[in-house]
């Protein structure tokens, strides 16, 4: 059983990791500006379930499983490159064309979409080894699953905070031209986020 008196840390660093800029929490500010929250809802939650799940296997053994496979960090490193420089393609010509055009273009991430991201997300990898390498010192089950549970209570609410803020940035972003520019800014700090991934290549 782990001990309660880590609680209040581990609480702080998943805060701290989830309210935090990065890769989930600049897709969700730019999917409140272009989708508003209701459209937004599967999105939050597939990063919350998504990420907390992924806690969960890697505690259960599959961090060290996945230890064992040569190059299976350089391989996730390569894809999670390929796959923000992807992403941030498609939030820089996400905007409407024209001034006739409807401002929910395009759709949001789904659940599913939002819940894979996480196994190529750099960040939510570092988020979740270092709250596993920290606070599951026995490795028993109830250490992962309060792990697990804690970033998932703690996830949400924060990454919500993101997803509010694209929405109060829709009535500045009324026009395409704005939300175009908008669009490519977000698009251009994706891709800044692969620095550390990068730099570790």
């Amino acid at each position: 059983m782990p001990s309660l008196d880590l609680l209040p840390a581990l609480v702080g660093f998943a805060f701290a990791m989830s309210v935090t800029p990065g890769p989930n929490n600049l897709m969700l500010l730019a999917s409140g500006a272009n989708f508003g929250l209701r459209r937004s809802v599967p999105h939050l939650l597939g990063v919350s379930v998504g990420h907390s799940l992924m806690v969960l296997l890697l505690g259960l053994g599959l961090a060290a499983l996945f230890e064992r496979i040569p190059g299976f960090k350089a391989a996730l490193a390569v894809v999670s490159v390929l796959y923000l420089l992807w992403l941030a393609w498609k939030f820089a010509t996400a905007a409407p064309k024209a001034e006739h055009a409807p401002r929910t273009a395009g759709r949001p991430l789904t659940f599913l979409q939002a819940a894979a991201f996480q196994w190529v997300n750099p960040k939510g990898w570092a988020m979740a080894l270092t709250a596993l390498a920290a606070y599951t010192a026995d490795e028993s089950l109830a250490a992962v699953l309060l792990v697990a549970g804690v970033f998932f209570l703690t996830n949400l609410p924060c990454i919500t905070l993101w997803a509010l803020g694209g929405l109060g940035l829709r009535p500045i972003l009324s026009s395409p031209g704005r939300l175009r520019w908008f669009n490519r800014a977000m698009a251009a700090l994706i891709v800044a986020t692969l620095w550390p991934v990068l730099a570790s290549l």
